[in-house]
């Protein structure tokens, strides 16, 4: 069910970023571990359950989005098809994330090489794995947010 007012998609936005933060945290720690692959394994099923959630939370999974009535369905499609967002209304899979995460290739070409650097490349690894999976998952989060949004004020109007 899509969020009713502002105050509840402001609270389903700051629970869904803190735990995205604490999931941040947990990859970038397993991306310090020079084994490689993990790290992309690790980003890859992190955000496979994330993202998911995170539609869940806002109402906007494939499922919720089609029990929705006919104009309500109808204003969250040409809410995704203007905001052109990747993971929103979808369901998920690893290829699709897969494909999200080949778009930073440089960042994750520089971590996988970076994590091989004793300690000094191990921490920039984790930063870096830090910081994709917090914009990823922040940039989805605020996709989510404006298409919600957009939609309770479209039924208001």
């Amino acid at each position: 069910m899509l969020p009713q007012t502002i105050e509840e998609l402001d609270g389903i936005r700051t629970f869904c970023k803190s735990e995205v933060k604490k999931r941040a945290i947990v990859v970038s720690g397993l991306a310090m571990i020079p084994v490689p692959g993990l790290d992309l394994l690790v980003d890859i099923g992190t955000l496979g359950e994330l993202i998911p959630k995170i539609n869940r939370r806002f109402g906007l999974t494939p499922q919720q989005i089609e029990e929705l009535d006919d104009l309500k369905k109808a204003t969250i499609y040409e809410m995704l098809k203007l905001a052109g967002a990747e993971f929103v209304g979808k369901s998920i899979t690893r290829r699709l994330i897969l494909t999200v995460l080949k778009r930073s290739g440089k960042r994750m070409a520089a971590k996988r090489m970076l994590r091989y650097v004793p300690i000094a490349g191990q921490a920039a690894a984790a930063l870096l794995s830090y910081g994709a999976m917090i914009y990823v998952s922040n940039s989805h989060i605020d996709a989510c947010y404006g298409i919600a949004k957009a939609a309770m004020e479209r039924r208001t109007a």
